[in-house]
């Protein structure tokens, strides 16, 4: 898609959102304008709870309102997940699930939405490609909420700084970040550099004892929305695959970009595995990068344990492809509609889309 078309796509889908149900939105790789039928969101999972013997404070909700006496005591919604979705007219769907995006940790469904370069991402792509496309906040994150610590989060949130950002996604190498004034990126990076102060502006605090509230509300959005395909990134697929497993029925394929959480074949079973399609696709600089390595390598112990049962399972490596430079935020990169292309060519493939 080059730049004119995607201006014009990100045009329609601005109408569609302001309520012009059926706005064309422009087509990918030649394809003919999709219109779009519904916008939509909706929380899945939470429950409630209710807190007492907190003090009460006094509060000024603005400048000039009067104090209020603040009591924090009583029933509250806590641990529920946002999702939007975009649903197609039935003539423009040519996917025969939903997909699903999840995304990583310290970050939200924003990862699939317009790219910090300001171009489209992934959301639109898939849009524009025939697919209802489900983007989701999980639980802590964006639009799903916080909850009070310590009474309701157990842990005190983590925050990632520039630096982490810069070396653990491999936009630079180790040690390549002093500061916004003095940092320097891999030579054939994808990723926008411009754009990654404007990427760090998506960063949100993340708990690292919140694993079982968001297990259970993507539970609830695949039980309300599947059969589906999910497409996930990085943190996210600690959820996606053990959901998989569980539910190899309504899991139609897992598309793993740069997964970072495995099931363990020495812990889990995982040959309900073998019944769902799993894509993984992996950027560069990962065998130069000692903390991926490890982070890989459970993933590929995983791959081997369900590929061993019979698993249909394809890997897409960019760089033994000879498609260089990709960072972890594979569709925030420049060349990210390219990789897109990659992940829709192997939905048609294994019968999940058509073109």
């Amino acid at each position: 898609m080059n730049r004119s078309m995607k201006s014009a796509a990100m045009a329609a889908s601005l109408l569609a959102l302001l309520g012009c149900a059926g706005a064309p939105i422009a087509p990918v790789a030649g394809q003919g304008p999709v219109a779009v039928a519904e916008i939509g969101s909706f929380h899945t999972g939470g429950r409630s709870v209710t807190l007492s013997g907190l003090p009460k404070k006094e509060v000024r909700f603005t400048p000039t309102s009067p104090p209020t006496l603040l009591d924090p005591n009583g029933e509250f919604e806590v641990e529920q997940m946002y999702t939007q979705y975009v649903k197609l007219a039935p003539q423009s769907r040519r996917a025969r699930y939903p997909m699903l995006m999840w995304h990583g940790g310290g970050l939200t469904g924003v990862t699939w939405e317009t790219k910090p370069d300001g171009q489209p991402g992934w959301q639109m792509y898939f849009v524009a490609a025939g697919h209802d496309v489900y983007v989701s906040d999980a639980v802590e994150r964006g639009r799903a909420s916080w909850a009070r610590y310590p009474e309701i989060f157990k842990s005190e949130p983590v925050f990632r700084t520039k630096k982490e950002g810069w070396e653990l996604f491999r936009i630079g190498p180790a040690d390549s970040y002093d500061s916004a004034a003095s940092r320097h990126a891999y030579p054939d990076t994808q990723f926008p550099i411009a754009a990654f102060d404007q990427f760090m502006k998506q960063g949100v605090p993340r708990w690292v004892t919140n694993d079982e509230p968001t297990l259970r509300a993507y539970d609830a959005l695949v039980n309300k929305v599947c059969p589906c395909v999910i497409t996930v990134h990085s943190q996210g697929s600690t959820f996606a695959y053990t959901l998989a497993s569980r539910y190899p029925d309504k899991i139609k394929a897992v598309v793993g970009v740069e997964p970072s959480g495995a099931l363990d074949p020495d812990k889990v079973d995982v040959a309900p595995l073998a019944r769902v399609p799993l894509l993984f696709v992996w950027g560069d600089k990962i065998r130069e990068t000692p903390r991926w390595q490890s982070i890989q390598a459970p993933m590929k112990k995983m791959i081997a344990a369900v590929k061993a049962r019979g698993g249909q399972v394809d890997e897409i490596d960019l760089p033994a492809q000879g498609i260089r430079g990709n960072s972890h935020m594979i569709m925030m990169d420049r060349n990210s509609d390219q990789v897109a292309a990659l992940v829709q060519d192997w939905l048609v493939r294994r019968g999940l889309a058509t073109r």
